[in-house]
């Protein structure tokens, strides 16, 4: 089993920055393909960005293009979402999610296989 521990959440105010991580333990990284899901108060929770086990292929939802960037270091077993420009749209639980296997369904809830406890980010206007 591999266990993920999410940090880096806090308070932002409106167009600010946040970089959140991911640590792995339990297994290395580089047997899974990674992603980041939020849920927002209210809301369902949702997909946010995910990166391929070879790292060469990178998914985002249309809200966040632009402004978060993931990315993954294999050594340190940690992903990464650099988050800016933050609006108060973004305030959400954010999650770090893996998938086993090929990346197919690494965009969905449903198609992710191991989840952390989540980090909380609230953006402030």
């Amino acid at each position: 089993q591999v266990q993920l521990v999410e940090s880096g959440g806090g308070l932002v105010q409106v167009g600010g920055s946040l970089r959140l991580s991911c640590v792995a333990s339990g297994r290395t990284i580089n047997i899974y393909n990674m992603g980041w899901f939020r849920q927002a108060p209210g809301k369902e929770r949702e997909f946010v960005a995910a990166i391929t086990r070879s790292g060469i292929t990178t998914y985002y939802a249309n809200s966040v293009k632009g402004r978060f960037t993931i990315s993954r270091d294999n050594a340190k077993n940690t992903l990464y979402l650099e988050m800016n420009s933050l609006k108060t749209e973004d305030t959400a639980v954010y999650y770090c999610a893996a998938k086993a296997g090929t990346p197919i369904q690494v965009t969905t809830t449903d198609g992710m296989d191991y989840w952390g406890k989540g980090t909380l980010v609230t953006v402030s206007s």
